[in-house]
């Protein structure tokens, strides 16, 4: 497996390169990379209840408010993998992105959310634990890296083993490492958060989502790079 490190350059190298919306450079091809969305269809995408969106391609992105159920989520089940995307958020915006969500069958009483990681995509202007960045309620950014409401923002999440990195706009915000999450409900350093779930025992490998919480946000230029095994 390449070094996490490694990654990262790979990532800076090709994926953040400027070119065509929604389309492989000929450099990201030859690196590996895969793309989620043509940017004129829906093929590999669904609602998490199975059904089609209800919300049409809006300028050459995904928008999953109103697409129907909790997130828009992309048909295959990823491990390890570098995920790089452009977003683009509304005023009042609450919207985020799912990694290794599994399975999409949510729990009683909970929603699909509870089964994936999601880095925050909110308008706001703090660097707490619901603000741009963040893995939700888990890990506060270090700054809020996002550009203002109506600008296309670049987002970068390596998932590699137990570690998870955030990169938003050219910027690594947020670092979480699986293995040290041993309890339900406590973060490493004692204090509570909302998933009762030990995070070391989550399953490494999942489907990717993209979240409607009540606004329009807009997601174009979804590529993946998968990490080899071991």
């Amino acid at each position: 497996m390449k070094t996490f490190v490694t990654t990262l350059i790979i990532l800076t190298s090709f994926a953040v390169a400027k070119g065509d919306d929604n389309a492989l450079s000929p450099e990201e091809k030859a690196a590996g990379w895969i793309l989620l969305f043509d940017g004129k269809t829906f093929d590999g995408w669904k609602n998490d209840a199975g059904g089609p969106s209800k919300t049409p391609i809006e300028q050459g992105a995904i928008n999953p408010h109103k697409a129907g159920g909790y997130m828009m989520v992309h048909e295959r089940d990823w491990s390890d993998f570098v995920l790089a995307l452009d977003f683009k958020i509304s005023k009042g915006c609450n919207s985020g992105v799912f990694i290794r969500t599994f399975p999409l069958k949510a729990r009683p009483g909970k929603d699909v959310g509870f089964n994936g990681l999601e880095i925050a995509i909110d308008d706001t202007t703090g660097a707490g634990f619901h603000d741009t960045g963040a893995l939700y309620d888990l890990v506060k950014p270090s700054k809020n890296a996002m550009k203002p409401v109506g600008e296309w923002n670049h987002l970068e999440v390596t998932c590699d083993g137990p570690k998870i990195q955030v990169v938003v706009n050219g910027e690594t915000v947020t670092r979480m490492n699986l293995d040290e999450w041993t309890a339900p409900n406590r973060r490493p350093d004692g204090s509570g958060h909302k998933f009762d779930i030990a995070y070391k025992d989550h399953p490494r490998h999942g489907y990717i989502g993209l979240q409607d919480h009540g606004a329009p946000c807009w997601y174009k230029n979804i590529k993946l790079l998968p990490l080899k095994p071991k």
